[in-house]
């Protein structure tokens, strides 16, 4: 259903890469909101994904560019800004990557080589992002910016590894940025801490089956899905929440305030009543 909340708006999206991407079915959406926009993701990752399809389905260019080079970002900026026909009213971060997690270094023992680049990638590719789209003057008042980040940048999930470390910056950048550009320019800046969701990168995280299971039965509303957090999107890219910014926004059925719940306690005690039958 087609609320019209973007009607009018133009936008750019970066990290869209297959159907179980955030980014792509926030793209979907903010398409059938009326919306007009932008795609841009690695060379690399549109030769393995399929964003060319998702370019046809939602009339959209696709802009191919390396995050963490300024060059390539002041490109898709000036590239977008040139096809759109003005400033853009949003933009999405749905970029991350680890080559610890990928290469199954724990977190002591990490890559420092490997770290520097899931910072660069993950978090500091935003404040370049910003910082490119600040200088150019690229994002109209009243803009909405949004990036996607996991509730491990605030509390130790096992297995997220350097990623947390990312996602705690990611946010912080989203606080700094969030003032200067709210005092400046009127643009909103705001980080969306999602379930985990089985996306291509989200799959790849050791022991994500598990973790989901956890969290859905922790979370009195279940998990949220990616079709679900790109709702969330397109309201936080609407004019209907123009007064949020600097914010970590928990989209995640309310895990991120419960201590225990019932379905996890009722799973936990049958384990130690199988525990206590062995001994």
């Amino acid at each position: 259903m087609s609320y019209r909340l973007l009607e009018g708006k133009k936008g750019i999206i970066f990290g869209a890469l297959d159907h179980k991407s955030i980014a792509w079915q926030v793209a979907e959406r903010a398409h059938e909101e009326g919306a007009v926009f932008t795609l841009s993701n690695t060379p690399a990752a549109m030769r393995f994904g399929k964003i060319a399809e998702l370019a046809e389905k939602t009339h959209s260019e696709i802009i191919p560019a390396d995050a963490t080079n300024v060059e390539d970002l002041d490109h898709v900026f000036q590239r977008s800004m040139e096809l759109l026909g003005g400033k853009v009213d949003f933009v999405l971060h749905s970029i991350g990557m680890s080559l610890n997690v990928r290469k199954k270094r724990v977190y002591n023992d990490l890559n420092y080589n490997y770290l520097d680049k899931t910072l660069d990638i993950s978090a500091i590719s935003f404040h370049k992002m910003l910082q490119v789209a600040f200088k150019m003057d690229a994002i109209n008042e009243w803009g909405s910016v949004l990036a996607l980040s996991y509730i491990a940048a605030h509390r130790v999930h096992y297995g997220y590894n350097d990623m947390a470390d990312a996602k705690a910056l990611l946010e912080s950048i989203a606080r700094s940025f969030g003032y200067i550009y709210g005092r400046e320019r009127k643009i909103r800046v705001n980080t969306i801490s999602q379930s985990p969701t089985l996306t291509t990168a989200g799959s790849g995280v050791k022991g994500v089956q598990g973790l989901m299971d956890f969290t859905n039965r922790m979370s009195p509303l279940g998990n949220a899905d990616a079709l679900e957090c790109a709702n969330y999107c397109i309201v936080m890219f609407s004019d209907l929440t123009r007064k949020v910014t600097m914010q970590n926004l928990f989209h995640d059925g309310g895990f991120s305030n419960m201590g225990m719940s019932l379905r996890t306690m009722k799973i936990y005690n049958k384990s130690l009543d199988v525990d206590h039958e062995i001994e």
